[in-house]
């Protein structure tokens, strides 16, 4: 069965912003795009101190809101993208659970989140949240775009400059998977990849002032790690120009900074199947909450 890349649209500016992005990278990796949307409310579980709450609709009204919303997409994104193969699908059930589902038979999962500025980034909602911490397919949550932002949504004009892909990466327990989504996505984009990683001091080590040669033994160790490991994958993507970036510390303000310049930040997270809670990492929930970019969350074991 052939993968489509995935978006899940409800209507808002974040949502069809993410179709946007999810368009141009359905035409990057030669996918169909499927745009899906899960058109069952759930009814209010508490009621609100004034007495009234909003109705949910009828059945009926909630399918047809859900149909003119993908006809609307989809209309809008072929006229964008000639060429793109579209498929538009109201998909049974509530938000969450339908979106994993969705994500299952995908390539990648698309999810809008709503940017408040380029300073603060995303705000996740709980529909996000929970797909992303559920799903074991790569999510890609985008922000909603500013103004002055939309002439990037189409074809990239001549000569504009190639934003770096940046991957932040794990050396105590690198993934495959996470390492070659990164590279490929540099490597369909011609684009560099920047290689971010965090390390930490040693609890008997007190400050590079006292001890300055240790800290130049390690800091050459951690690179010379890091180093072997992005060995097979330059040699698997040879185009891709890589550079890297070691600090002391955690990586999470870094990458945060780095997006305000990257086409995308890719993080790992690893896959915890409990029925409880939800497990993202803190690097990667700072990393959702402050990034400017699109992330792309990549699950792993």
């Amino acid at each position: 069965m052939t993968r489509t890349l995935t978006v899940g649209l409800d209507g808002s500016p974040e949502s069809l912003a993410a179709a946007d992005w999810a368009a141009r990278e359905a035409l990057l990796r030669d996918l169909p795009l499927r745009l899906v949307n899960a058109s069952e409310w759930q009814a209010p579980v508490y009621v609100p101190a004034g007495g009234l709450g909003m109705p949910v609709p009828p059945r009926d009204v909630q399918l047809a809101a859900a149909q003119r919303l993908l006809d609307e997409a989809r209309t809008r994104l072929a006229d964008r993208y000639p060429g793109l193969r579209i498929d538009a699908e109201d998909i049974p059930g509530l938000p969450v659970q339908a979106l994993l589902r969705a994500a299952e038979d995908a390539e990648l999962l698309v999810l809008g989140s709503r940017g408040l500025s380029r300073v603060t980034g995303f705000l996740l909602g709980s529909v996000s949240l929970a797909v992303l911490a559920g799903s074991e397919r790569p999510v890609v949550l985008v922000r909603s775009r500013e103004p002055g932002e939309e002439e990037r949504a189409g074809a990239r004009p001549a000569g504009t400059v190639v934003r770096d892909v940046v991957l932040g990466l794990d050396l105590d327990k690198p993934d495959d998977a996470v390492i070659d989504f990164a590279f490929d996505a540099a490597a369909r984009r011609g684009a560099r990849l920047r290689v971010v990683h965090g390390w930490t001091v040693p609890p008997y080590y007190y400050g590079g002032d006292l001890m300055p040669e240790l800290d130049d033994d390690m800091n050459g160790r951690v690179r010379r790690e890091l180093a072997e490991v992005l060995q097979p994958w330059q040699e698997k993507f040879p185009a891709v120009e890589v550079i890297t970036q070691t600090t002391v510390g955690g990586a999470g303000p870094h990458l945060i900074e780095a997006s305000h310049d990257a086409a995308l930040v890719v993080v790992g997270r690893r896959i915890r199947r409990s029925a409880v809670g939800t497990h993202i990492g803190p690097v990667t929930q700072a990393l959702l909450h402050h990034a400017t970019s699109p992330v792309a969350v990549v699950p792993h074991d």
